[in-house]
């Protein structure tokens, strides 16, 4: 089902610090949302960095984000964080898949349907579903609005149930390099 995004726009505010060490609004990164669309969703990547514990010290994080916003991560970065906006249309739902990062998913706008392998959990408004690498789908279930979700996705070891270990998966396939 086609429909327009009627979702408010996104602005995104960075701190950092003057050279007197105050604190202030960063102008590097603009604050408007920059979007990626595929068919009937869209995506804002907000914000990564690439080590955890964060490095602030002379603003390393935001080169890490300036340098990587070209060519966005496809879910995570290799010892870092990610923060999206996934924005969901109509009666749409992503595939089925597991990412290998723990993720805090929060539902802003809508009402979504979070499926597992054996479980399926309806979300409203406010609802988060802390997301533990395991295989998932996200459906919006209402058939006129558009749905929007937080996701911030941060880097993680493979999970291993009973001796074996998990990789990413879309739809059931092994994107794994083993």
């Amino acid at each position: 089902m086609s429909s327009v995004n009627t979702l408010r726009p996104i602005n995104r505010y960075i701190t950092t610090h003057s050279t007197s060490g105050d604190s202030i609004l960063d102008t590097t990164i603009p604050t408007s949302a920059l979007w990626r669309h595929v068919p009937e969703a869209s995506f804002f990547f907000a914000y990564l960095t690439k080590t955890f514990p964060v490095v602030l010290r002379d603003d390393a994080d935001l080169e890490d984000y300036t340098d990587a916003f070209a060519s966005a991560p496809k879910v995570t970065v290799p010892g870092g964080i990610v923060l999206r906006v996934m924005d969901l249309g109509p009666g749409i739902s992503s595939p089925m898949h597991r990412t290998v990062s723990l993720d805090y998913s929060i539902v802003l706008e809508g009402e979504v349907e979070l499926e597992l392998d054996s479980a399926i959990k309806v979300m409203g408004r406010g609802d988060i579903c802390v997301q533990r690498a395991t295989n998932h789908r996200w459906t919006n279930h209402s058939q006129t609005e558009w749905a929007r979700l937080i996701l911030i996705h941060i880097d993680c070891e493979n999970p291993v149930v009973r001796g074996r270990e998990l990789g990413e998966s879309i739809e059931g396939v092994n994107v794994s390099s083993d």
